[in-house]
Parts: structure tokens; sequence; C-alpha cells
């Protein structure tokens, strides 16, 4: 970044007591060893968070569109699109609250959310209010909750990189090659993505970057008039929230982060998704046990051995003949992956899988197919791509030597074949991106960080425990609570009453255990009973129960 000494006589407008209520900030490049933070950012924040704090938020009822019912109400926070110009161009952020549900003597203040991505949405987190979730009761009471979409994502400042129909458009070629032709152009694909990327959305794509993100957070922050920060981050959301504390370690009150990406700046970016590669074939492996286990019911095989065999099967017949026309090997990756990420995929998954077995094929397309007349769900789909391609892109440079990457992953696959090739490519723009790619901040605590919670599996896929491990290790006072035995991804969004008892009690009262715990594992998915026969003889199917909805979950993609 070229850095701009322009801002003395702008930086008066902070007043002592405002600076003193709202703003404080630790000295510039005191917080971190990181490149992104030098001294004009941290005067960009604070005129920004000033700003922002003396206008507030005009809240209104939603949009329509929206779909975001009342009470939630929506408003927008403006924020420099470069903190090193503060007063040079400005995006506009959208947020959303839902007021407390308790007394006024039980309000403690605004509780954000960001549930990952990166190119998540957390507009959605103010609905956990209105469908009533019991798991966030006792918080709600003490809280407004309030989502927004970070910079570039949904309705602030989008971005683009190609065109949604044409990113929707099934099928696309199968991500493991079969050769040097399939690898060169799987390269030609993603070079041309970076190129889209800087065509559409150029101007964007310097300042796509976490630390950006968490100085959004923290004008939001003074814009809700809250002298601290409260914060729920799930997923990528505790990378935001590892960065936010180094930065504004003074301004966090309380802070949950679940299921931890490993913030060590030799983690990010590339080294993550290789060791995701690993993580992801774990908790397939234990999916797949648990089909073996229940074989009375689905019928794919009664050992993991058998249920891989059958998913090969599957994969070599929709490689030959895409299923259906649209479902090819790179869709049935993107439809199973589902199951390592999330429990709750775990029955859903099983049944549609075994309905195809037993000759309903359309039940498979159904699930996986892209509804090509869904113009504004295919352009949330690409925005978010999109985003999550930008961000990891800007924040660290990554290898630009393809014999690098046919190296690592070439290795990988043969011990991890799941997701190895399909994470590759995927993140293989960043070798070719023609916009700045940034230092990562050195994540740890400063002065005044408050004890912050961390909650993580032992088998997630996404964010391996070693990154929970790495983050409490980095912020002194920090507690772990881990759930052994475990891989859901979003800990925070299952019912164990050991681990949703201490979220709740910490975020009441702030109040955390004298040592790291360990909880037993939640409930393990149940399958269904075996269907029973009707009076025709035949058996009965049990209606496949419906996924999980994407923006419900959180995900690093």
């Amino acid at each position: 970044m070229i850095r701009t000494a322009a801002l003395g006589s702008a930086a008066t407008l902070i007043t002592g007591a405002l600076a003193a209520s709202l703003l404080l900030a630790p000295p510039a490049g005191a917080a971190t060893a990181g490149r992104d933070d030098g001294a004009a950012e941290a005067a960009g924040v604070q005129i920004a968070a000033a700003r922002a704090a003396r206008t507030g938020i005009d809240w209104k009822d939603c949009p329509a569109d929206w779909g975001l019912e009342k009470p939630i109400q929506c408003g927008w926070v403006k924020v420099p699109l470069d903190y090193r110009k503060p007063f040079g161009r400005t995006i506009d952020l959208a947020v959303d609250r839902i007021g407390s549900t308790g007394t006024r003597q039980e309000r403690q203040g605004a509780l954000v959310y960001n549930p990952g991505g990166p190119g998540g949405s957390g507009m959605r987190f103010p609905r956990r209010v209105t469908t009533q979730s019991p798991l966030w009761a006792n918080t709600a009471k003490a809280y407004d909750f309030v989502g927004f979409d970070p910079r570039g994502v949904g309705h602030s400042a989008p971005i683009s990189c190609i065109d949604p129909q044409e990113f929707v458009k099934a099928p696309k070629a199968d991500p493991v090659p079969s050769g040097e032709a399939d690898k060169r152009a799987q390269r030609k694909l993603a070079a041309e993505y970076a190129d889209g990327c800087k065509e559409r959305s150029g101007e964007m794509l310097p300042h796509m970057t976490t630390p950006n993100t968490a100085r959004d957070l923290d004008v939001i922050r003074a814009a809700l008039g809250e002298r601290k920060l409260n914060f729920l981050g799930v997923s990528y959301g505790t990378y935001i929230g590892g960065v936010y504390a180094t930065l504004f370690p003074a301004h966090v009150r309380r802070m949950v982060v679940d299921s931890v990406v490993d913030p060590d700046q030799d983690n990010i970016w590339y080294e993550a998704n290789l060791g995701q590669d690993v993580a992801f074939q774990t908790r397939w492996n234990d999916w797949q046990d648990w089909v073996a286990e229940n074989d009375a019911v689905f019928h794919i095989g009664a050992t993991r051995a058998q249920v891989e065999a059958r998913y090969q099967e599957l994969r070599a017949t929709a490689k030959a003949n895409p299923i259906g026309g649209v479902v090819g090997p790179a869709e049935l990756i993107g439809f199973f992956q589902g199951a390592p990420y999330y429990d709750s995929s775990w029955v859903p998954v099983a049944q549609t899988w075994s309905k195809y077995l037993a000759g309903d094929t359309q039940a498979l397309v159904d699930a996986i197919a892209p509804d090509m007349s869904d113009l504004k769900g295919n352009a949330a789909a690409e925005n978010s791509n999109a985003v999550y391609t930008a961000v990891e892109c800007a924040d660290a440079k990554w290898p630009t030597s393809w014999a690098q990457w046919d190296r690592d992953n070439t290795a990988l696959h043969a011990k991890y074949p799941f997701l190895t090739w399909s994470n590759a490519w995927m993140n293989l723009p960043c070798a070719t991106w023609r916009s700045k790619q940034s230092t990562p901040i050195e994540v740890r605590a400063g002065r005044g960080l408050p004890p912050v919670l961390i909650v993580q599996s032992e088998r997630d896929a996404a964010t391996p425990y070693k990154g929970a491990v790495s983050l409490h290790r980095r912020l002194a006072g920090s507690r772990l609570i881990t759930e052994r035995n475990a891989g859901s991804h979003g800990v925070t969004s299952l019912v164990n009453p050991c681990v949703n008892t201490r979220v709740d009690a910490y975020l009441l009262t702030g109040r955390v255990d004298a040592a790291d715990v360990t909880c037993d594992p939640h409930a393990e998915p149940v399958a269904p009973a075996p269907a029973a026969a009707n009076a025709t003889g035949q058996a009965a199917r049990p209606r496949t129960p419906a996924l999980p909805a994407h923006e419900e979950l959180p995900a690093v993609r």
C-alpha cells in the first residue's frame, strides 16, 4: 500500500472525550508487526469511527425483498474504502438488528455476529430471535442481535468475478485430473477467473482484506453507540475476531469465537487450505463409518470400504454421463462435502444417495442441480465465491509457481483424495492474482484485552482443531472449550448443554472457567428407522429432510 500522511489537521476532529469513550485504539504499529497496520490506517479508522458515532444508524423497516421480517430493522454504516484515505471514497455497509427481549435492566448492549466465509452474510442473525431459537433465548434477553454484510458481500458494495449464470452452470469439469491436459484446462479457468475479478471489481480488490473488515467492525461498533464490542464469530469470523482483538484490544467487551481458523501468519491462506484437505478426509471417513453402521436403513454399504467403493462408482457414472445431464463429479463433491461439514447434513445426504441407488435419480438431481431460473440466488452464490477469493487472495501472498501447487496437491491427493483437487482449483486464482497481496497480521493479545471464549470440536473439517489451540496460545487469558470426539462445524449452534451453558454464562456475566474445559460430544445424528412395508408389500420411502440452508451455516470454503 502507498501510505499518505495527509491526515494531521483532520485528526483534530476527534475530541478528547469522544476518543476516550468510543475510539481508544492502540498506537500505530504497536498492535502488530503486520504490514497492514500503519499509522495512516490507525488514524483513518479513528476518523471513520468518530464520524459514525456522530451519525449513528437510521434504523428503518428492512426492504421487503431482503427476507427479514418485522420487528427486525435495517440501516447503513458508511466506511472508507481505503482507511489510508478516510475522506476519500466510501462504501455503505448493510446492518440489521432486533432489540433485546429482556427488561431494561437486563440489557447489556449489542451482540454483533459474523458467520464466516469469507463471503458469508450475518444479516439473518436477528432471525434467531424471531424464530425463537431456544439456544439463544437467554442471550437475546441481554443483547440486541446485530448482523451485517461485510464489505463486498450482499448489499455492501457487492463484488463479482464472473457472470452468475455462468458461475452456477453445470456440469463442470471433474476436479480430479486424469492427466496434464486436465490440469492445464483447470489452470486456464483459474487464471481467467482471476482476470474476471480484476475486470469486474478491480477498484475494490486491494481493500478486500480481513484487517479492513475488522476496521469496519469497529466503525459499526461506534455507529451502534457502543463503547466496547460484543462479538460472536464463527469459522472465518474467528479470524476477523482475532484480527479485531489484535488491532483494538481495549475495545473488546465480550468475544466468542467458534470453529477457529489458525491465525498463524504462515498458515494464511495457502497452508490453511492444505490442512483442510487432511481434515475433510478424516471427517468424510467418520460419516462413511456412520453410514455403514446404518446400512439397514440406507443400503449403501456395511463397511467404510464398501461405502467408499459405492461413492467411486457414483463418481465414475457421473463422469461418463452426467446424471440428469447436469450432475457430474464436481457437483457431487459440492453436495457430499456437506456431510463432513455439518452433522445436520448426515441424514439428508445419505437418504438422497440411498434413493438414487434405489432408482430415484430425480432425488439426486433435485438436491444438486442448479436452478437457472433463480437469478437472485445465483447472483448471491457468485458474489459469495467472489468475496471468498478476493479476501483470501488479498490477505496474503500466495505461491506463484505451478510446480509447487502441483507437487503439494498431488502428494496430498494420494492420501486424502476427497477434497484435495477441488480445493486446489478453487484457490488457484490467487496464484495469478492481479491486485495487491498483503502480509497477514500477527494475531496476539494487546493491552486491555479481556478473556476471549474459544469453542472448538476436535474433528472439525473446515477449521482443524490446531487453529483453536493456536489462537488460545496467542490470546492471553482466553479459555478453550473443546468438544471431544465431535466434528460438526459451528459448535455454538448445536445442542450441547456443556457448551451452551458456558457460552450463556460468559455472554451474560463475563465469567469463564478457571481452566480450559473438555465437553462430551453432542448427540450423534440418528438415522430414521428402516421403512416398514405398506399394504402393497412395498417399502414406504421416508421423505428426505431438507438440507440446512446454506445461508444459515458457517463455513470456510
